[in-house]
Order: C-alpha cells, then sequence, then structure tokens
C-alpha cells in the first residue's frame, strides 16, 4: 500500500481489527506445525543440565526476553543473551550442558550467524525459532521450529508484528509444555512468586493461620459461659471443640451463640459445647493457598476456617481479615 492508500483505507477500528486478524490467523497457523519438531525441542529443553538461554537482536529479542522471563517463572532455568553483547564479552553466559534457542525470522541476523562457530564449539544444543530452513541458522541448529507467517500486519507489509506474536506464542507453547513435563504445580510456581498479588494469591494457609494460643479451643463439656469467654478472649468470633488428643470435634461460631439464645434464652447458658456445635466443620491442610481458604468460606458463606492435621488434629484458624490483608478480594 502506498501512504496515500494508507490514509484512504478506513478508520482505527477497521486497522486495528484487520491487525488482530492477521495475527490470530498467524497463531492459528503454527497448531499445524506442533509436530515431532517441537516435541524433540521440548524433551531437549527438559533434559538440559545447564540453563535454556534464548537469544535475538531487536524485536525477536524483545520477545525473547519474555519469553525467558516465562520459562525462569515455571520452573525451567533460563536467561537472555543480547547476540550483540554476546560477541562482546558476553558469550561467557553460556556453558557446556546449555542449550541456546535462537530467534532470528530470516535466520540470518548478522549478529546470531557471527554466534554460531562459537555455539558449536561449546557443543551445546541450538533451537532456532525461524521462518527460513535453509537459512545459515536454519542449517546450522539441531532442532527448526517454524514461526513463518503468510503476512505481517503493518500495512506496509514491513513492521515485525505478527511474525513477532507468533514467535511469542511459540516461545509460550515451549514454556508451558515443559511446565506440564515438569509436573510444575501450585506450590512450585508459590515459592518462585513470592511478591505482587500472585504472590499473595498463592500464599500457603500455614503463613496466614492464627495457632497455638491464639486459637479459641473449647472441650466437649464446657458450658456456654466458657465457650463465650474463651471466644472473647481470643477475637476471632468463633471456637474450635476438640477432644482430649487435639482432634477436631466441632465449631461454635458467635452466630451460633446468639441464635441459640434468642431460641432458649436462660436455658441456653446451661448447654455444653457439644450440645450447640456444628460438627464435621470445614477444614484445610496447612499446605493449601490461602485462595482456596477464600473460595471455600464464599461458597459456605463463613468467616473462620479450621486448619487440621492428616490426623484430625487442631493445627490453626484462618479468619476472613487474614485473607483480606492479601488484597484478594
Amino acid at each position: 500500500m502506498t501512504t496515500e492508500e494508507i490514509k484512504k483505507s478506513g478508520s482505527a477500528v477497521e486497522s486495528a481489527r484487520r491487525v488482530l486478524r492477521i495475527e490470530a490467523a498467524a497463531i492459528t497457523d503454527l497448531i499445524a506445525r506442533v509436530d515431532k519438531h517441537f516435541e524433540r525441542a521440548v524433551e531437549t529443553l527438559f533434559a538440559c543440565g545447564g540453563r535454556i538461554v534464548i537469544t535475538g537482536m531487536g524485536k525477536s529479542g524483545l520477545i525473547g526476553r519474555k519469553i525467558a522471563a516465562t520459562l525462569a517463572s515455571t520452573g525451567s532455568p533460563a536467561l537472555f543473551l543480547h547476540s550483540a553483547e554476546a560477541l562482546h564479552g558476553d558469550m561467557g553466559m553460556v556453558g557446556p550442558g546449555d542449550v541456546v534457542v535462537a530467534i532470528s525470522y530470516s535466520g540470518e541476523t548478522e549478529e546470531i550467524v557471527a554466534l554460531l562457530e562459537t555455539l558449536k564449539r561449546l557443543g551445546v544444543k541450538l533451537i532456532s525459532l525461524t521462518a527460513a530452513a535453509q537459512s545459515t541458522l536454519g542449517r546450522a541448529s539441531d532442532i527448526i521450529l517454524d514461526i513463518s507467517v503468510k503476512e505481517e500486519a503493518c500495512s506496509l507489509n514491513l513492521a515485525p508484528t505478527a511474525s513477532t506474536t507468533a514467535a511469542l506464542a511459540m516461545g509460550d507453547a515451549l514454556a508451558i509444555a515443559l511446565l506440564e513435563r515438569r509436573q510444575f504445580g501450585q506450590e512450585d510456581f508459590a515459592a518462585l512468586h513470592p511478591a505482587g498479588y500472585l504472590g499473595k494469591k498463592l500464599r500457603r494457609v500455614d503463613a496466614l493461620m492464627h495457632s497455638g494460643d491464639d486459637v479459641p479451643v473449647v472441650h466437649l463439656t464446657d458450658p456456654v459461659p466458657e465457650i463465650i469467654y474463651e471466644m472473647s478472649r481470643k477475637g476471632l468470633g468463633m471456637a474450635v471443640v476438640t477432644d482430649d488428643a487435639g482432634r477436631v470435634l466441632g465449631i461454635v461460631t458467635d452466630g451460633d451463640l446468639r441464635r441459640l439464645m434468642q431460641q432458649r434464652k436462660k436455658e441456653s447458658l446451661d448447654l455444653t459445647a457439644a450440645e450447640c456445635m456444628t460438627r464435621n466443620p470445614a477444614t484445610l491442610t496447612r499446605g493449601e493457598l490461602a485462595s482456596s481458604a477464600l473460595r471455600i468460606m464464599q461458597e459456605r458463606r463463613i468467616t473462620s476456617i479450621v486448619v487440621a492435621g492428616e490426623n484430625g488434629e487442631l493445627e490453626g484458624v484462618v479468619h476472613l481479615h487474614d485473607l483480606w490483608t492479601l488484597q484478594l478480594f
């Protein structure tokens, strides 16, 4: 398109929709190319005894940084190596046992081509994300992942747009396939994301719960006045009923006591915990996530949840206020 044709081509909305259609098609076209070569790439990265080194220049380099970050955050040790900086000393980041993933749409990026001899000398595996299997990079690679696109989303068909989208999507596909290959779970993810919203959402129950003397505890034969005293002293609006071995038998909430007193009035003060408790209350294990505690509280419309061990022994209590501090709402 000429500059004049671009000006006459339509509104910004029409332009945006055209860009999104082209980029969506670029990703869709990748699906048929996820084959034995992709599987080999995943197995090669999984078997990597060192680090996964992503390299690229320009826009491909920016995509490479994101792919490296995604790999690292999902359990695959990875770093980004700027191809030009590698030629001036940063090649020391690469060592035996590493796997290099090079991103170059043309496969002829000068700085990457200049690295190939050194990479071969180090004996590292080379995976390329390229549109040109017969390029210099393609011929030097152990595995090629085809990221070619029919057209760029740029009206001039010049600025890397659809091609960088395809490279990013292929990198994400590698990262998630590796995550699943490693059986990388929520607890692993939580360990690598201690801060920010994700860190809060993945905080474990044992980091939030009230425990020890902070937990209001009563026994089956304790009368209502003692239950009220224990609940008031600990300030959680509830008390856990346990047996002599510390196993959870039930729970009494301030709401339970209010309703009881409305129904039975003076007689209610003579009742015991066994007579007014809710049996088999909702419980969590200490290793579960804060988000799980919040979900259960919302589903059951409760403000506290008991944390119990494998044999039902009381370990702590999580209150809704503890979750408010994480700003999960």
